[in-house]
């Protein structure tokens, strides 16, 4: 990897390992905006509306969350990989498979599941950025929260 810069207090090895693992979750919040956008499009079924109303606010955060590990990959020195390919190259996580229309708690179900495995993802990037860059690691950090506030609107629909 060729780096613009190395900003200060950071090594060009250091860089390039921090680098790399906000380019992994830059592709999983890509992907991740995208699965709630199919989501929100096909739920049906009671609490339709509920479900394809509060799916649209996540897309949005969740973008934003991509835009800000993207310009930290930037400030790295680095260069953003944000095409689709990109996504399934970086990919390390399973891929959401519930497609058409389907019942709202479907979706649900299916969404939280990922959201495990998202939050999970981002919670050992905060384990091995801790070690690396703490800016990296805090951005990262206030993505797990913000994810674990999603996950718990979903799983407030999915309690008998």
């Amino acid at each position: 990897m060729t780096l613009s810069f190395i900003i200060p207090g950071l090594d060009e090895a250091t860089s390039e390992k921090t680098i790399g693992i906000l380019q992994e979750r830059l592709s999983q919040e890509q992907e991740a905006a995208l699965v709630l956008k199919h989501a929100h499009w096909n739920v049906a079924g009671p609490n339709f509306i509920a479900v394809h109303e509060m799916l649209d606010p996540q897309v949005d955060e969740v973008l934003a969350m991509a835009d800000e590990t993207a310009e930290r990959i930037a400030a790295l020195g680095g260069s953003p990989s944000g095409r689709p390919d990109d996504i399934v190259r970086f990919r390390t996580w399973d891929k959401f498979d519930l497609d058409g229309r389907q019942n709202t708690l479907d979706y649900l179900r299916a969404l939280d599941k990922y959201y495990d495995a998202f939050i999970a993802d981002d919670r050992k990037a905060v384990a091995e950025l801790d070690e690396l860059d703490f800016v990296s690691s805090n951005i990262i950090q206030d993505h797990v929260q913000k994810l674990e506030q999603f996950q718990w609107f979903m799983r407030s629909f999915l309690i008998d």
